[in-house]
């Protein structure tokens, strides 16, 4: 049935001889037995299927719910998490500083980005989503994904632009005086690597014994945001990659005064003297408790000095310019008292064990025995033990283990625990002692970047990678798609922050998982096949709006 005017019967007559389809808006009429027309109006800019829904419309054609005919759903693909990431890659701008042109090769990274985001996983299996996520398509691919090409070869176009990349992200998020947070982590690979200079056997942070690694160095502004990263061998000591690391944000980023913020391991004493005669040089760390134990000595500071509830600043008489800022964590005092006491528990049931043990063992085998034990339970300090003949022993036991606790060592402990010192070299008018204290609490933000990107949200590892160059490429990859988590949880802080403990319900993971769920839908109607994007819920509408984001 037509939609009758007073003109005629108006229509839509569609016309496909253009480049692009033409909707034209007609009434027809007879006049002397003739079939005449009235044209009153162009449709221009919709696709054909749009064109062809419109003329059903103007036919009033209304297909019952019930009929094979019906609107139906034949595919549905995730939509709602890849849209939001890629919108958020272009608010920062990442698509701009990753490439100036929108090359095929930067969609493609731009793509493994997001899908390190919402899918982490091998690059094969990433290629894999195509069929069930619009990750790819809106990144600007189209047709069959190959990991070759959309991927391996990406890599190496972005391990090219690396140090432009940072470069720019540097200039972006740090400036002249300003805190630059640097700290070191390893991971750990499977499998061979004979040919590889990155993959050794070193100091495994994970605690993965027997496993080669390679170590990462990351860069961070002061509120956490990830700038730059870099590969290093896995034999690479922490203090080692201090030096170079302040070369190069002097001479590559262009920083020439630096509030350099690191963690104890880095930042150790001879590494610090050595930098420390550097002009606009400033450094921000921990004290070790060897090092604690030194000023002790020397009789700079005092026990007494130590107060929860204030900072007390100490200036070294022997170096004027550095500042010992004095602080106590009662909680953490709690928590060493009841570690050192857990531990001094399993020592003291391990060396009865051994105590009583009744077949005759050779004394070396017996000094073993505890020396394994207090190395496990790094209780050497607190025990005092040794090895001697028991003449009233028979035949089958010829020594006797005795041991007991050291009082005086475990009291002067107590006296340490939850106390801390963070030193500086930055000028009390320019940096109080409080604000120093906080600045070295920043490298928690670096701490957090290291638990996403090993374990929690971008997984890493396995790093299924065997060439150096792509390992590194890989580890860049997965920067980069902190960068722009980092940014999206600042726009979620409101959401991620609402309720504690149990009655906390908003994690990173459990937004994208929400996000997720919004489906980009192909239907038929009458045979003609359109998209529709699905109805953001409440939940979803709230992720999106306090990301500023519209579908």
């Amino acid at each position: 049935m037509a939609m009758i005017t007073k003109s005629g019967n108006l229509h839509l007559e569609i016309q496909t001889t253009r480049k692009n389809p033409v909707g034209i808006l007609r009434t027809s009429f007879y006049d002397n037995g003739k079939n005449k027309h009235t044209q009153h109006g162009r449709i221009t800019g919709c696709t054909l299927t749009q064109l062809k829904l419109l003329q059903h419309a103007f036919r009033q054609n209304v297909i019952p719910a019930d009929s094979p005919q019906a609107f139906q759903i034949i595919q549905s693909k995730e939509y709602g998490a890849s849209f939001a990431v890629h919108a958020i890659i272009k608010k920062t701008g990442l698509d701009k500083v990753v490439f100036s042109k929108p090359e095929p090769w930067v969609n493609a990274v731009l793509a493994m980005v997001a899908g390190r985001i919402i899918y982490a996983g091998s690059k094969l299996s990433l290629c894999h989503q195509q069929d069930n996520s619009s990750l790819w398509e809106i990144a600007g691919i189209q047709g069959a994904v190959d990991v070759d090409q959309h991927c391996y070869l990406p890599l190496d176009r972005l391990l090219e632009r690396q140090q432009a990349i940072q470069k720019k992200l540097a200039k972006k998020h740090l400036r002249d005086g300003c805190l630059v947070l640097y700290d070191i982590t390893s991971s750990y690979l499977e499998g061979e690597y004979n040919e590889s200079e990155l993959v050794k056997f070193g100091y495994n942070r994970d605690g993965k014994k027997g496993h080669e690694q390679i170590v990462i160095g990351l860069i961070c502004s002061k509120k956490g945001c990830p700038v730059g990263v870099e590969v290093f061998p896995g034999n690479t000591k922490d203090s080692s990659t201090v030096q170079d690391k302040i070369r190069e944000i002097r001479e590559f980023y262009g920083i020439q005064k630096i509030v350099f913020v690191g963690d104890r391991g880095m930042c150790t004493q001879h590494t610090l003297k050595e930098l420390e005669g550097k002009e606009n040089f400033h450094s921000i760390t921990a004290l070790t408790r060897a090092d604690i134990q030194q000023l002790l000595d020397r009789n700079v500071i005092q026990f007494e000095l130590f107060d929860d509830m204030n900072i007390c600043e100490v200036t070294d008489p022997d170096n004027p310019q550095k500042r010992y800022c004095l602080c106590c964590n009662k909680l953490r005092a709690e928590k060493d008292r009841k570690t050192r006491e857990a531990l001094l528990e399993k020592t003291q049931t391990k060396l009865q064990e051994i105590a009583a043990y009744k077949q005759s063992t050779a004394v070396e085998v017996l000094g073993t025995r505890i020396g394994k034990v207090l190395a496990q339970y790094k209780t050497g300090k607190y025990v005092t033990w040794k090895i001697k003949a028991d003449k009233e022993a028979d035949k089958s036991r010829s020594h006797k283990v005795i041991w007991e606790l050291n009082r005086d060592a475990i009291e002067h402990d107590q006296k340490l625990e939850g106390c801390y010192i963070i030193t500086s070299t930055v000028k009390s008018e320019d940096m109080i002692a409080h604000d120093v204290v906080q600045s070295y609490k920043k490298l928690i933000g670096v701490e957090k970047a290291f638990r996403n990107l090993k374990t929690v949200q971008l997984e890493i590892r396995p790093i299924y990678h065997k060439k150096d160059d792509r390992i590194r490429a890989h580890v860049f990859l997965c920067m980069l798609a902190y960068y722009v988590q980092w940014h999206m949880q600042q726009a979620l802080m409101p959401l991620m922050q609402e309720g504690k403990g149990k009655n906390r319900r908003w994690t990173f993971v459990n937004i994208i998982e929400t996000l997720k769920q919004i489906t980009r839908n192909k239907v038929t109607v009458e045979g003609v096949e359109l998209f529709k994007i699905s109805q953001p819920t409440q939940h979803q509408r709230k992720i999106l709006r306090l990301m500023k984001i519209f579908l």
